[in-house]
């Protein structure tokens, strides 16, 4: 039968254990002395040893041929403790077993003196999952042992143990594995299991693992099993459905460019692969973090980097991006990320957030603007400043074509001449212009209102731009009394003034509804039918 690889191979003894040296060699030296303790509390994130070290450490005070400290796994006691069959060592999950009466017996029983080997241990694992009144069941046996008890209690979450239970224990806390010690570790795993795993890829696994030997041995269990051949760097992130760390660099340097257009185009792309867009925004905002501490201390920080993007494009990028702009980047993301729990339409909030990273003009709060500022501040400090451009679509839109003077009669009626302007006709909108508008108004309205405002060719709210003004043209008369609440509407000039750098009002319309007769029109025409020789002048 399969067994996993975590489990097959486990740590036997100390010198095995990966990562936890002042761990393991205090308790090397307190076993060689004799100078043992009662009471133990291993504490830790997940994966990081604690278990392993219990059991080792239950094998060590009964084995009958110790060796500097380490169990032997050859005598009748290791093989005992090893197969489970010695009742004398018992591990008990307090998660499962967490009421008084459950402790209760465990204290009447921990008074016999053991069996088959020198003491009895007691592995309590998730011990923070005991109830107070268990943990006051506990208390005083644990304070006042008998010499052939000790107790090992092992948690993931220090902070439930109550102190009464800390003052009486030993504490050892483990720290999280590093990426160097989890990679020797599973290049060792992989050479034994005869699976060819690249620098690349392990590198990969024990980012992803965080810290924990248990979570990188079970990632590589699964990349080994669901692919064939060499383990690359690039058939991990195909196995786990993650975007790789190239792609996390090449959309953050999309985001600095201000290239919309290019990064919401790779994010199509990742998105259509199967990428999961948690773990993207994820690596986006790992590699935000890497920046912000390549900005603030750029000669150690090389050292903190999560290894998300390579030192070179790191380095590279953090030169691009000013803190303002990096602070905002991570609010974005993290906001993002918080309400994929509670939205369904995860695609389209990655979306927006990746087009207002990429558009800072889109927001105007405090937090942008001070992103927008501290850039400019930025370029000016390295003389990297040139006076920005105005796009074509808004520069066609402040300086409009000069057109033809429109012939004129002084000897026209007056009734011709008392004739008032028409209002400008209007535009069509740039579809650049409306998708940065619509990503900019969901960003404050709420359901249901902001489901009118999408960038589908059948939307319920399509857009027409005048010179200053947005028209918001709606399909029937309900959409029209959503859209023209005042609020609306000002959010929607404020939102577009923004964009286009210039003040604009706007205004919804009925779409729908059949045009009114215009009565200053109706003059004109009948003026031009009874003038036809003024009007015609080419006749």
């Amino acid at each position: 039968m399969y067994q996993a690889l975590y489990r097959k191979y486990r740590p036997q003894t100390f010198d095995d254990v990966s990562g936890q040296l002042a761990v393991t060699q205090t308790l090397k030296t307190q076993l060689i002395s004799g100078k043992m303790s009662h009471a133990y509390l291993f504490t830790g994130s997940r994966g990081t040893g604690k278990t392993s070290c219990a059991k080792i450490l239950a094998k060590a005070v009964n084995c009958l041929d110790p060796k500097d400290g380490n169990p032997c796994n050859c005598c009748e006691a290791c093989r005992a403790i090893d197969s489970g069959a010695c009742m004398d060592v018992l591990e008990i999950d307090a998660a499962s077993n967490n009421g008084v009466d459950n402790v209760r017996d465990l204290r009447d029983d921990a008074v016999y003196t053991p069996s088959q080997v020198k003491m009895r241990v007691y592995i309590i694992d998730e011990v923070h999952m005991l109830s107070i009144s268990a943990f006051n069941a506990l208390l005083k046996i644990i304070e006042e042992p008998p010499e052939h008890l000790l107790f090992i209690l092992a948690t993931t979450e220090l902070h439930k143990v109550p102190a009464t239970i800390l003052s009486r224990c030993q504490r050892f806390s483990f720290r999280r594995i590093s990426q160097e010690d989890i990679v020797e570790r599973l290049q060792y795993v992989a050479y034994q299991e005869n699976i060819e795993l690249e620098d690349g890829a392990a590198r990969v696994l024990a980012r992803m693992a965080d810290g924990g030997m248990r979570d990188a041995l079970s990632l590589l269990d699964q990349c080994a099993s669901a692919t064939d051949g060499d383990l690359t760097a690039d058939r991990v992130y195909a196995c786990l459905g993650i975007a790789g760390e190239q792609k996390a660099a090449e959309l953050m340097g999309y985001v600095a460019a201000h290239d919309a257009a290019k990064a919401m185009a790779l994010f199509n792309r990742l998105y259509a692969e199967g990428k999961d867009l948690g773990a993207l925004l994820d690596e986006l905002a790992c590699l935000t973090r890497d920046l912000l501490i390549l900005k603030t201390a750029p000669d150690s920080g090389v050292t903190m980097l999560s290894g998300v993007a390579s030192d070179k494009e790191a380095a590279k990028l953090a030169g691009v991006f000013s803190a303002g702009e990096l602070l905002r980047i991570m609010e974005l993301l993290e906001n993002t990320m918080s309400g994929f729990t509670r939205n369904a339409s995860r695609r389209l909030d990655a979306e927006l957030c990746i087009l207002t990273m990429c558009q800072p003009k889109l927001q105007l709060d405090s937090q942008s603007l001070n992103a927008r500022l501290t850039r400019l501040e930025e370029r000016l400090d390295s003389g990297d400043f040139a006076a920005p451009t105005m796009s074509p679509v808004v520069q066609s839109q402040q300086e409009p074509e000069e057109m033809p003077p429109v012939p004129t009669d002084e000897d026209a009626p007056p009734e011709a001449q008392s004739v008032p302007d028409l209002p400008p006709v209007e535009a069509e909108t740039p579809a650049g212009f409306w998708t940065e508008l619509v990503a900019a108004i969901r960003q404050e309205l709420r359901p249901p209102v902001s489901g009118f405002f999408v960038t589908t060719s059948n939307a319920p709210v399509q857009c027409a731009l005048t010179d200053n003004q947005v028209v918001l043209r709606c399909n029937n008369k309900f959409t029209l009394e959503m859209v023209s609440k005042p609020e609306i509407l000002a959010l929607v000039s404020r939102k577009a003034s923004a964009i286009l750098g210039r003040t604009v009002t706007a205004k919804a319309v009925d779409q729908s509804e059949k045009p009114k007769n215009n009565a200053q029109m109706e003059r004109l025409m009948r003026f031009s039918r009874e003038h036809s020789d003024i009007v015609n002048i080419k006749e």
